[in-house]
């Protein structure tokens, strides 16, 4: 009895010192991408009309895919006047400006795939919040809108 006692005393001790819970939730990650559209739009280079920011898609709705489990979705585009006759130069630039917004301004690890060659007339951006559980892809093309981005949460539980 009294062994049961300690391997339950050390069981729970060992539950809260690696913090182990429930994990991310769809209502934490819901909130942490709500924020991510606001610091968007208020962001000193998109909220520039130039830019043409335009959220499609607001990350309002519980979107199915899993039993009992959703996901939401923020989509939106932006535009980047080209400045010069190279494509490559606009396409560079466009990319680290928004790989800066991701990383700086919305706090995503931005992930690099160096084995992918970038593609002649584009550019592909990843990044990931862990913690909730966010992921975003952006899409950098030379056509209008220059941004393509999706970001959605991981397939969570409501609560």
């Amino acid at each position: 009895m009294r062994g049961a006692r300690m391997a339950m005393a050390v069981l729970a001790v060992g539950g809260m010192i690696s913090g182990c819970g429930p994990g991310p939730t769809l209502q934490a990650a819901t909130a942490e991408l709500q924020k991510d559209m606001q610091r968007l739009e208020t962001d000193d280079v998109f909220k520039n009309p130039l830019k043409k920011l335009k959220i499609v898609e607001r990350p309002d709705k519980d979107l199915p895919c899993d039993k009992g489990k959703f996901e939401r979705v923020l989509r939106a585009t932006a535009d980047l006047e080209r400045k010069g006759p190279s494509l490559d130069n606009h396409l560079d630039h466009a990319q680290r400006l928004m790989e800066i917004t991701l990383s700086e301004v919305l706090h995503y690890k931005m992930t690099y795939d160096l084995t992918q060659m970038d593609w002649k007339d584009a550019r592909l951006i990843d990044g990931r919040k862990d913690t909730p559980g966010i992921t975003v892809k952006v899409i950098v093309v030379p056509e209008s809108p220059t941004w393509r981005l999706v970001a959605k949460t991981d397939c969570l539980p409501r609560s």
